[in-house]
């Protein structure tokens, strides 16, 4: 008899962990079958001279999340696999070994097993929601009912191919300043320590009235000397605690709030959310998903608050007997005034979803061009602010050494 450890789930999601002993995984995924309880991995207990033989790739690899490009892949390749005609256990134990990432691999396999002893694809994957969300999920339950499974995984892989397209853009736009600013910031930092003290020897000699800009830089310059020691700490707790900000409600209703009003990245974060929203409403209707339930896993997946908020909102309204667009009309600073008018004419017509999708179609493109040109936006901003503190640093430096001069 092997000593397995386990993990597996109930019906309603909730995962437990434990030991037991059975003659293979079969058996162990029969035996916790019988209590109600699926299994989702299991592995064999090894002694503590086997510990020295982990590897610790695959360790840390387990902690990571699953990337959206695994996802898209697993999505889409079923989608072919279903549709050539091969069974659901096959296809699975194939991306099972095609995959690299060693926790996908444990996600697909525990899946196929939930399969094997009798539950739909739809609840295997609720299991896992921490890696497909309700998306998936709830996408893949109305494939199966109606039959279409292999059309709702083909949505599903375009529409993770979309998201994941737009959000590339959108990192790939705000990595460029981040970078410059970061190098500004720590060739400052090095000026402050290493070259503004001797700096501040050479005019402390001279004996003439500093500037109020020369004062400035020298209070600076004496503070990151003397408590330099400590600035890395003060920035690694001032990230913490922005992270932990994030991670309260009414913070991350403020920092969304306020981001949405900065200049340039605010309206391209909201024409990100804004395609998302539409995308994700248009494909989940066409799916068959009833609209009520379609808003509510829409507000699951935005990322900005107050889109999450209004998508909510509108599904609440909806069930009190109003249309979609006259609920997101009250909520102007989320939705434009285009969006309203075409969802408008979408349930006027008939045709939400398909006008949902020319909708969320104009605004990618938005999207592609400002980040197309973002760069030629903020290089000019940036050479100018970069220019602002060289000259800035220049002046204070030079002036009070021109004023020792005319004194002599």
């Amino acid at each position: 008899m092997t000593v397995f450890i386990y993990s597996a789930a109930d019906k309603s999601g909730k995962t437990s962990k434990g030991e037991r002993e059975a003659p293979d995984q079969k058996t162990l995924a029969q035996s916790l079958k019988s209590e109600g309880l699926l299994l989702l991995d299991a592995s064999e207990k090894k002694g503590i001279g086997s510990l020295a033989r982990l590897d610790i790739g695959q360790t840390l690899a387990r902690f990571r999340p699953v990337p959206l490009e695994e996802k898209m892949f697993f999505a889409r390749n079923l989608s072919v696999m279903i549709s050539a005609g091969m069974s659901l256990n096959r296809a699975l134990e194939a991306l099972a070994q095609e995959t690299g990432n060693p926790k996908f691999k444990k996600v697909i396999e525990g899946i196929g097993s939930s399969i094997a002893q009798g539950t739909s694809l739809a609840e295997a994957l609720r299991v896992h929601r921490a890696v497909f969300g309700e998306l998936f999920s709830n996408m893949v339950e109305v494939g199966e009912a109606t039959g279409k499974l292999s059309l709702v995984l083909k949505r599903l892989a375009n529409q993770m191919n979309k998201d994941h397209a737009l959000r590339k853009r959108v990192k790939g736009a705000l990595i460029y300043p981040a970078v410059i600013l970061t190098a500004l910031g720590g060739v400052g930092a090095l000026m402050m320590i290493y070259v503004v003290p001797t700096l501040t020897k050479v005019l402390t000699e001279l004996g003439v009235p500093l500037p109020l800009s020369t004062r400035i830089i020298i209070a600076v310059s004496n503070f990151m000397v003397s408590y330099g020691i400590f600035l890395p700490f003060l920035i690694a707790g001032l990230i913490a605690g922005f992270w932990r900000l994030l991670k309260i409600p009414r913070g991350k209703e403020i920092v969304d709030r306020v981001t949405l009003k900065i200049p340039v990245f605010g309206p391209l974060i909201q024409k990100f959310n804004v395609a998302r929203f539409c995308r994700t409403l248009a494909y989940l209707i066409m799916s068959g998903v009833p609209i009520v339930r379609s808003l509510d896993i829409t507000a699951s997946v935005l990322g900005n608050t107050g889109f999450r908020t209004a998508t909510a909102e509108a599904a609440q309204g909806i069930q009190t007997g109003k249309q979609l667009y006259e609920v997101l009309a009250a909520h102007p600073k989320a939705f434009h005034g285009i969006v309203i008018q075409m969802i408008q004419v979408g349930e006027e017509t008939g045709r939400l979803s398909g006008m949902l999708l020319r909708v969320a179609l104009f605004f990618e493109e938005e999207v592609a061009n400002t980040t197309k040109n973002m760069s030629t936006i903020i290089e000019p901003v940036l050479m100018i602010v970069i220019g602002v503190v060289v000259g800035v640093f220049a002046v204070s430096v030079l002036q009070p050494i021109y004023t020792s001069l005319g004194n002599v």
